[in-house]
C-alpha cells in the first residue's frame, strides 16, 4: 500500500485540476502537499503528461529532497517547495503555474493591483512580484518566502506563479483565482487607467471575506 494516500489522492485531483482550469499547458507546473505529522511532502513526477498521471505516480520526499517512495523523478521545481514549506509551517499545499494571463504582468515584473474587490477579498492587497530567480535550486523557494508576504499568491519575475495554502485545494484556489482576477484587470488595462481600491476598504473587505464567506462547521 503507497504512503500517505490521502494527501496522495488530494495532490493527484489538484494536479489534474490545472489543465482541466487551463492554468498549465502540456507537462508545465506542478501541485504538492505535506503532511503535517510526517513533514513529507507528496509532488507531481518531473515531466509526466497531467492526463496519464496515477496517483502512484506521485513521489513522496523528506524535507532535505530525498526520495522516500516512488520510482520517478520529482519535480524539478521539488527544491522551491521543500523550501517554502521548511520556511512556512503553515503551508500544506503548494500550486506552480504559468498560467498566462497572471504570467503576463509577471513577464513585466508587475504586481497585479488591487483594482477589483475579488482581489482585496482573496489576497488581501495586490498580488507580489518577486525578482527573477533561476529554476532547478531553492532560489525560487527563497523568492516566494521573501516576497509573498501575508498573500496566498506571488508571481516570479519572467517566470509564473506559486500559490500557497493550508493543504492543496486551498493553494489550488489561490492559483484558479490569481489567473481570473489577472485576467479581468488585463482587459481593463487596455479600456483605461485603472484605479486601486483604498487600503482601509482592501483591509476591510479581506477582514470580512476570511471571516464570513462560506460554511462554519457546526
Amino acid at each position: 500500500m503507497a504512503m500517505l494516500e490521502a494527501l496522495r489522492r488530494a495532490v493527484w485531483e489538484a494536479n489534474l485540476e490545472l489543465p482541466r482550469q487551463r492554468l498549465v499547458t502540456m507537462t508545465s507546473g506542478n501541485a504538492s502537499g505535506r503532511d503535517f505529522e510526517t513533514g513529507l511532502v507528496v509532488i507531481k513526477p518531473s515531466g509526466v503528461r497531467y492526463e496519464t498521471l496515477r496517483p502512484e505516480d506521485l513521489v513522496v520526499v523528506d524535507l532535505d529532497g530525498k526520495v522516500v517512495e516512488g520510482r520517478l523523478r520529482p519535480s524539478v521545481d521539488t527544491q522551491a517547495h521543500l523550501y517554502i514549506y521548511r520556511h512556512r509551517p503553515d503551508v500544506g499545499g503548494i500550486v506552480h503555474t504559468h498560467s498566462p494571463y497572471a504570467t503576463s504582468f509577471a513577464a513585466l515584473g508587475q504586481p497585479i493591483p488591487v483594482v477589483l474587490t475579488a482581489i482585496a477579498d482573496e489576497f488581501g492587497g495586490p498580488v507580489p512580484c518577486a525578482p527573477y530567480a533561476p529554476v532547478g535550486g531553492d532560489a525560487i523557494g527563497r523568492a516566494v518566502v521573501e516576497h509573498i508576504g501575508s498573500s496566498p499568491a506571488v508571481l516570479l519575475k519572467q517566470h509564473g506563479v506559486f500559490t500557497v495554502g493550508p493543504d492543496p485545494w486551498a493553494a489550488l484556489k489561490a492559483a484558479v483565482m490569481v489567473e481570473d482576477v489577472a485576467m479581468t484587470v488585463h482587459l481593463a488595462m487596455l479600456r483605461g487607467q485603472v484605479e486601486p481600491i483604498p487600503a482601509h476598504e482592501v483591509e476591510r473587505a479581506h477582514r470580512a471575506y476570511r471571516q464570513k464567506y462560506g460554511q462554519v462547521a457546526g
